[in-house]
């Protein structure tokens, strides 16, 4: 496996895009916290994540699940939520009680048109992608929320017996979600929100098997990725990549060829939220280019 992972090549036609796995491993080995090389473990050969750095990802979450943003007080938020789920995903920890309780959160917060918004209190100081009241925001939260009820529902199942539908125990959820967010998208396959919206939205529907709306958003997704940043193709591939898109499907293989021409001679590739992040964001490219999950 290790060895698999050192270089990966994906072909499509004559055009081959080689990731450095190897360097952008160093790069996390090198510069990562104690969690972020936990969670490059996992995501290299699913090695168990001790106890003790697992309730170091899970500090700060609320009683009733959820965790709060640092922008936003005490009160919990679902894109804060949401980010943190993404790094408990990368330490194989979907299915421990602090993951179930947010994603029940999550489920609970759903609104009657099948999509989310956060807190109203949280109005005076959520930045704009998470902005209560603002349709572009709502958009974001509820294909955020909608893609991790989705992908986690079978691995948050710790407090209650395996459902084999999609979603698991978020069944209902999600599906309310995918036909919200189909609803919304426009002719032309765009959709009224920020560019992250867009994979997100593709992802959920891709795991309904709404795959002509989750096409639709991929063709506009591949218009644009030349002018994206290293940071957002990064978060794109991963999301598909967790959602089951194939890693030799078109859309990956020009995520992938886009991950090549961005990553830096250390190995790492530049996060858009300033230099601290470059390591979740190298995490999230080897998410998306590793030959396989682990186990």
């Amino acid at each position: 496996m290790a060895d698999s992972l050192r270089r990966h090549r994906v072909c499509a036609g004559s055009v081959s895009a080689v990731v450095d796995l190897e360097a952008a491993i160093g790069f996390v080995v090198a510069h990562g916290d104690a969690v972020e090389r936990a969670r490059l473990s996992w995501l290299r050969n699913g090695t168990a994540v001790p106890a003790e750095l697992l309730e170091t990802a899970e500090v700060g979450e609320s009683p009733d699940g959820g965790w709060p943003a640092t922008w936003g007080g005490e009160i919990a938020s679902i894109d804060a939520t949401c980010f943190r789920l993404a790094e408990l995903d990368d330490l194989g920890a979907l299915g421990r009680p602090a993951a179930r309780r947010a994603l029940d959160w999550l489920a609970s917060r759903q609104q009657a048109d099948g999509g989310w918004e956060e807190d109203a209190s949280l109005a005076e100081s959520a930045p704009e992608w998470a902005r209560p009241g603002d349709p572009e925001a709502g958009f974001l939260v509820s294909a955020n929320a909608g893609f991790w009820l989705t992908v986690a529902g079978l691995d948050a199942r710790a407090s209650g017996p395996l459902d084999h539908r999609v979603g698991g125990a978020y069944a209902g959820v999600v599906q309310a979600a995918a036909h919200s967010l189909a609803a919304r998208l426009r002719p032309d396959g765009s959709w009224p929100s920020f560019l992250a919206a867009g994979w997100l939205s593709a992802a959920v529907l891709h795991r309904q098997e709404m795959f002509q709306e989750s096409a639709r958003i991929q063709v506009v997704l591949a218009e644009r990725m030349p002018k994206m940043s290293p940071g957002d193709v990064a978060w794109l591939a991963a999301t598909l990549r967790r959602a089951d898109v194939d890693l030799q499907d078109w859309i990956m293989v020009r995520a992938l060829r886009r991950l090549t021409e961005t990553q830096r001679n250390d190995g790492g590739w530049e996060s858009d939220d300033g230099h601290q992040f470059d390591v979740h964001t190298t995490l999230a490219a080897i998410r998306a280019a590793r030959p396989a999950p682990p186990g």
